[in-house]
């Protein structure tokens, strides 16, 4: 039996001891239970507060939490009614209705990561947009150092952020490569994201309605090649007489 069926057959059991019940009810344990996702088998950890880690499955599992949050990992059920809003967070990139233990990080970084959240399936955005919508224009590189120490990814939506510069960039689950992965899983076309970054495009024009969003905005989608106009900065798209999307907010 290898490491992630090992973690399946545990995670299919209550806790083993009285003693590992007590850690998990009184905060000093998190339980956790493997789900499938797009990028395979992930980790997902809980306590009273909410789900606080999703993480790949290997050996260093474990360890690897305990350095992180300071707590055991123990694998348990989730409460009553969990296990399918977690799934479904996963598979819709989005916490919903699902409590997020959000405690190990600062009050910037929970802003910003709420922020996150709000980012449409399928659709990408770039550090300086979030650092905009959090009124911190020029913290776009503490919004990236957020969104790699963002604890639960796949459910807070970090693989929809970019680069400022419009590439894919890192990913704190396993890499670019995984991040490409879900964003295709979502719709998105992570060739057409770097090609539009290596030609400096950073936004999109409608001439029909002389809106201008950014490329994956749903409304971008719909520009028939004949009338999309690109734009390197919003700056000039507002001086060619282009409006912002009130939908992608590009401005």
């Amino acid at each position: 039996m290898n490491v992630e069926q090992e973690l399946r057959a545990l995670a299919e059991t209550p806790p083993p001891t009285v003693a590992a019940g007590v850690l998990l009810g009184t905060g000093l344990a998190d339980g956790y239970r493997i789900f499938d996702s797009p990028v395979g088998a992930v980790a997902v950890a809980f306590n009273p507060a909410g789900v606080s880690a999703v993480d790949l499955v290997d050996d260093d599992l474990e360890e690897r939490f305990t350095e992180r949050f300071g707590r055991r990992l123990l694998a348990a059920r989730p409460p009553r009614g969990w296990e399918t809003k977690i799934g479904r967070a996963i598979e819709r990139g989005t916490p919903g209705d699902l409590p997020v233990d959000l405690r190990s990080v600062t009050a910037f970084q929970r802003t910003v990561l709420e922020a996150t959240a709000r980012i449409p399936r399928g659709q990408v955005r770039p550090y300086g947009w979030l650092a905009r919508m959090v009124g911190a224009p020029g913290a776009a590189r503490a919004v990236g150092s957020t969104m790699a120490r963002n604890p639960v990814p796949l459910i807070i939506p970090c693989h929809r952020v970019v680069r400022s510069d419009g590439r894919i960039g890192a990913y704190s689950l396993g890499g670019p490569g995984r991040k490409r992965v879900l964003l295709r899983h979502e719709g998105a076309d992570p060739d057409l994201l770097e090609m539009w970054a290596a030609k400096g495009v950073r936004y999109v024009g409608s001439e029909t309605t002389g809106i201008f969003c950014f490329p994956t905005c749903r409304h971008a989608r719909r520009i028939g090649d004949r009338h999309r106009v690109e734009f390197r900065t919003d700056r000039a798209a507002l001086e060619a007489g282009y409006r912002p999307c009130e939908v992608c907010r590009p401005r």
